[in-house]
């Protein structure tokens, strides 16, 4: 299979603006531990492509409660452009249907102003709960909005 069927987790991130690829996005990815706190669990920044594959393996990506950040603010800044949100929260609804062998879910997000210049945007979701499943998490931005959708499949060999 091609490289993404080996990867547990996969994210691409796109530039509404320029109709492409967002390139040197910095990513951040977090693990709920048992006590409630966010434990760091990989890194990287996205490629030309505006992608990041091999975040993490398989023996490692267990079922749990993941946090992908992404540092928004330092590449709007590359561009010479600054993000309208002050802040943003992300208030995560999960849309759950079955397309063929495929599982989608959309991630709705809802900003919350506070007075912070926004400098990143948050994605939290529940991974393997149901099995093991890879994991794309997909991003779309623009200085003045952003969405997220994941797209969950059967492991292929």
């Amino acid at each position: 299979g091609s490289v993404d069927s080996k990867c547990p987790l996969m994210v691409k991130v796109l530039d509404a603006v320029r109709g492409s690829p967002a390139a040197n996005v910095a990513v951040k990815v977090f693990k709920k531990g048992a006590d409630g706190s966010w434990q760091d669990f990989a890194t990287g920044k996205t490629t030309e492509y505006g992608e990041i594959h091999e975040l993490t393996t398989e023996e490692q990506f267990v079922e749990g409660t993941y946090r992908v950040e992404f540092d928004t603010s330092s590449y709007w800044k590359g561009l010479g452009l600054s993000p309208f949100h002050e802040y943003a929260d992300a208030c995560l609804t999960q849309v759950f249907s079955v397309f063929t062998a495929l599982h989608y879910r959309q991630f709705q997000m809802c900003a919350v102003h506070h007075g912070y210049k926004f400098s990143l945007f948050q994605v939290v979701f529940t991974a393997n709960d149901s099995g093991h499943r890879h994991y794309t998490i997909a991003a779309l931005l623009s200085p003045f909005s952003y969405s997220t959708t994941a797209v969950v499949s059967d492991p292929q060999e």
